[in-house]
């Protein structure tokens, strides 16, 4: 088991990553039947939860089928911070995790998120205080460093455990590196091996197969990994890994069946929690990813980003699994 303070997860677990506009309770639910052990918010702005935002407070549900679930923080002032983890607790989560790794300028320009690498010393303060102002474990995501010459990670791990976070995830990259070139995780699998360092530590940054996620694991020896990107459109991910991790042998790629049946999952969720209006338009993006590699696949797409009903969205799901589609050559 990997314990984060009294939230035993199990061996090697898989953590799902906050992704803006997309880790929403929809997106999550189909990833939790896929087998993600431990799911995270989209990140919250902090400066929005205090000026009460309804998108801010939104981002706050979370549902029991969810749990083990953790609401991510971001912003700039401390006391800000300190005041949403408090009202983040209310919100009833098993963890609180702040972001020191989201590179985008509308976040890290405004001394958020990746920002605070430059300034190790604000972020040790905001840590603390958010830690002092929660009864929840409070955990980290953050990045290698700034650029590649500040890649103060390492500091930055025992800094943080010193100060009371009971896990770190780490994204192999830089924040100058944004999403670009291959993820270097030997600061990661360091930090692991420093002996001072008594916290899991999970790896982030490009695993898109089990056949990866095994390598990492036993490369960089690291107690979990966060998977991102590669869960879009395709929650499988997280049982193929567990299934390769435990066998040596990879699973079937999921049937048209399933493909269909999880997209009919997200969507009735998403209108459940949205609205049919808002609830519609937002799926629009994520039916390319559900049906890629299928033959048709952009004919379907083209029919569900134009339905404007949810018995239109309904029906062309239906014809889509009575279908006989194959993957393409």
């Amino acid at each position: 088991m990997v314990y984060i303070r009294d939230l035993a997860l199990p061996d090697f677990p898989l953590l799902l990553a906050p992704m803006e506009d997309v880790s929403d309770p929809p997106f999550r639910a189909v990833c939790k039947q896929g087998g993600a052990d431990l799911m995270y918010t989209e990140f919250v702005s902090s400066e929005g939860l205090i000026r009460d935002a309804a998108k801010s407070k939104k981002k706050l549900d979370v549902f029991d089928y969810e749990r083990p679930i953790g609401i991510q923080l971001f912003g700039s002032d401390v006391q800000t911070m300190a005041e949403c983890a408090k009202i983040s607790t209310v919100a009833g989560p098993d963890l609180i995790d702040i972001n020191y790794g989201c590179p985008v300028k509308q976040v890290a320009c405004r001394g958020a998120g990746a920002a605070l690498l430059r300034d190790i010393p604000k972020m040790v303060q905001m840590t603390e205080a958010v830690v002092k102002a929660t009864r929840l474990p409070v955990t980290v995501k953050t990045r290698l460093g700034w650029d590649d010459s500040t890649r103060n990670v390492e500091e930055v791990a025992e800094r943080l455990q010193d100060i009371g976070i009971e896990a770190l995830t780490i994204h192999g990259r830089t924040r100058v590196q944004m999403y670009k070139g291959e993820a270097d995780w030997t600061l990661i699998a360091k930090i692991k091996e420093n002996p001072r360092i008594r916290i899991p530590i999970f790896g982030n940054g490009d695993i898109d197969s089990p056949e990866k996620a095994m390598e990492y694991k036993n490369r960089y020896g690291v107690d979990g990994i966060m998977i991102g990107r590669a869960s879009i459109g395709y929650p499988w991910i997280f049982r193929e890994i567990k299934h390769y991790l435990a066998t040596g042998e990879k699973l079937a790629p999921p049937t048209l069946e399933e493909r269909v049946g999880a997209c009919q999952m997200h969507f009735e969720k998403s209108i459940e929690w949205k609205g049919p209006k808002v609830g519609i338009f937002e799926m629009r993006r994520h039916y390319a990813h559900y049906f890629k590699g299928l033959v048709g696949a952009k004919q379907w797409r083209t029919q569900l980003v134009e339905a404007n009903t949810p018995d239109e969205v309904r029906a062309i799901l239906a014809t889509i699994a009575q279908s006989e589609a194959v993957l393409a050559d």
